[in-house]
């Protein structure tokens, strides 16, 4: 059966991200966030993937699976049920083929993770990526770290 975990970085430091990842066994963290930077050291695109790289760990970032400005601010305002909903059209619409073929990569491919920054992945955005990996693959399994 396949699985795809998701994880968000909020209250963890850079080496408390690697020792989940480590300790679930990811082969390969995907950053799902528009921007790939971070006013926290270490969490930035280069920096991270160095970091990653340094354990065995692959990185990848993946803008177009990131939430953009506008749909950002549903979430940043407390209006998560609308952010949800208009993420899941926007990536859809805009991304249908990044997620086809991520979905295809879950079966055959490394032990996967979704990264952002939310802890909570009913606030964000990666939790509606994972839904929508669920309708390509039904019996995926989803695990939030």
């Amino acid at each position: 059966m396949p699985r795809l975990f998701t994880i968000g970085y909020e209250k963890l430091l850079p080496p408390e991200l690697v020792a989940e990842l480590q300790h679930a066994r990811v082969e390969r963290l995907i950053d799902v966030r528009f921007r790939a930077q971070s006013r926290r050291p270490g969490m930035s695109k280069t920096r991270l993937g160095e970091l990653l790289g340094d354990h065995g760990i692959a990185y990848e970032h993946r803008r177009a699976l990131g939430t953009p400005p506008d749909i950002r601010w549903f979430f940043r305002n407390g209006r998560e049920a609308e952010g949800r909903e208009a993420f899941r059209e926007h990536v859809e619409f805009s991304a249908a083929e990044h997620l086809d073929a991520l979905a295809a990569e879950l079966d055959r491919g490394p032990a996967t993770v979704l990264m952002c920054l939310e802890a909570d992945p009913a606030g964000c955005h990666r939790g509606v990526l994972a839904e929508q990996l669920r309708t390509r693959t039904p019996d995926l399994e989803v695990v939030d770290l």
